[in-house]
């Protein structure tokens, strides 16, 4: 696993979550705020320069 922060798409608050290292270099998965409880669907692209998953969040469809 890999500690990663992805900012609320509602409230704007951080929140800290995992990304799968098994997963692959990109991936898309539901997790709710823990600030808000609202699902945000997060976008992970693994980024080489940070050694890290960079994280965007949307509102879920």
């Amino acid at each position: 696993m890999n500690d990663a922060i992805f900012t609320c798409a509602f409230c704007g608050e951080p929140n800290y979550t995992n990304v799968d290292l098994g997963g692959g270099s990109h991936q898309r998965y539901v997790e709710d705020c823990q600030v808000c409880c609202r699902p945000n669907e997060i976008d992970a692209t693994w980024d080489g320069d940070l050694a890290g998953y960079r994280l965007s969040a949307e509102p879920e469809n």
